[in-house]
């Protein structure tokens, strides 16, 4: 099960590959800015990762205004990432848990994905999470289907609250 509300979010450093390179984002170091909204999403250029990027996408700068900043994590590569975000325009930050460190912190690892389908084992699950500034779990949302995006309006709820 996910983590909770009120929970203290666990710290991660994972890497993002902008055109100047490498760059790691620790979440602690974010959350000294603003609060942070955290989405897990399954796999970079699958049809429902790519509608939820660009949805995020497009509502990033009203996800801003309520000075949050966002972070969206998958288990693909950085590089993956990168070629993912240029074709499909996304905007939002994509941080590589190729490890699955920080999935696994967040109780967001799928056993098997698509059973019968794909069988792939330990990718993360669509998840939601609104981290505050003292470091603690504001919002937790998190599905067992790839197919149900998170809800934007209970996120921008969680960050004016």
């Amino acid at each position: 099960m996910a983590l909770q509300k009120g929970s203290p979010a666990p710290d991660f450093k994972l890497k993002r590959k902008t055109a100047d390179g490498l760059e790691e984002i620790s979440l602690y170091e974010q959350i000294k800015k603003s609060k942070v909204v955290v989405l897990f999403f399954p796999m970079a250029f699958t049809g429902g990762c790519e509608k939820e990027m660009c949805m995020v996408s497009d509502g990033l700068s009203e996800l801003e205004s309520l000075a949050a900043a966002v972070l969206a994590i998958s288990v693909n590569s950085p590089f993956t990432q990168e070629v993912f975000a240029q074709k499909a325009g996304i905007k939002v930050p994509l941080l590589s848990d190729f490890n699955r460190e920080a999935a696994k912190a967040y109780d967001v690892l799928y056993e098997t994905f698509l059973p019968g389908k794909l069988d792939f084992k330990d990718v993360a699950k669509r998840s939601a999470f609104v981290v505050d500034q003292a470091g603690t779990i504001v919002y937790s949302w998190s599905t067992d289907d790839p197919s149900v995006m998170p809800d934007l309006d209970e996120i921008k709820a969680a960050l004016q609250g």
